[in-house]
């Protein structure tokens, strides 16, 4: 299967709000996260990008960090959403449905010439 490329300025808008879903599942790190933005078609997004996301989420107090221990290797930074962050996605969710439903159907109606 061919990875698709999405345009830098669509992940952009999204990728925050596409994190704070992943994260919402339950405590997550950061290659765990990157993980399922891939699977979920969204491409590989590097650490360079994911960890500045999770820094700004954390600031803006939407989710919350811990070190753990790893079994076999290095603790980890885990990572789990806050009530702000919950209330967060759900109404960033909302909005990005009604902004994608408007951009389709501008971009689905029929070419005007000027």
């Amino acid at each position: 299967m061919v990875e698709e490329r999405w345009p830098g300025e669509w992940m952009r808008g999204v990728l925050s709000l596409c994190v704070l879903r992943v994260v919402a599942d339950g405590p997550t790190y950061g290659y765990a996260i990157a993980g399922r933005l891939a699977d979920a078609g969204l491409g590989a997004v590097k650490g360079g990008t994911l960890y500045p996301i999770l820094a700004r989420l954390e600031a803006d107090g939407l989710v919350t960090s811990s070190w753990e221990a790893g079994e076999a290797g290095p603790g980890r930074k885990f990572f789990t959403l806050t009530g702000a962050g919950a209330t967060a996605l759900g109404e960033r969710t909302e909005q990005w449905h009604a902004f994608t439903q408007r951009a389709a159907a501008l971009l689905s109606s029929p070419h005007v010439p000027a």
